[in-house]
């Protein structure tokens, strides 16, 4: 089992900058690949970020790239989305998910383990 906890949500405006922050638990958290979704109201779920265990392997969404990092730090039990030129369209709540395959990083079925999301608002 791995247990995921997000962080870092709030309101910021347009052109801002937020870091998300996933805490990790479970003995084998570290191996898998970590991804980020989010979710605006009435929208499907969508992938925006994944990242490989060692970290040397990382896959954005278009919408995102130039704008937002994803990163991981093993010995702190981390999975960070620094998100910078925050835009409106940016609003949603966002996921933190696990996937032990490592395979279809993109897609939210491939994911095992979820947060419970924390919500990012940015206003115009």
């Amino acid at each position: 089992q791995v247990q995921l906890v997000e962080s870092g949500g709030g309101l910021v405006q347009a052109g801002g900058s937020l870091r998300l922050s996933c805490a990790a638990s479970g003995r084998t958290w570290s191996w898998y690949v970590m991804g980020w979704f989010r979710q605006a109201p009435g929208k499907e779920r969508e992938f925006v970020a994944a990242i490989s265990w060692s970290g040397n392997n990382i896959y954005m969404t278009d919408s995102v790239k130039g704008r937002f990092t994803i990163s991981r730090d093993n010995a702190k039990n981390t999975v960070y989305l620094q998100m910078n030129s925050l835009k409106p369209e940016d609003t949603a709540v966002y996921y933190c998910a696990c996937n032990r395959r490592g395979t279809a990083r993109d897609t939210s079925a491939s994911y095992d383990y979820w947060g419970q999301g924390t919500q990012v608002t940015v206003s115009s």
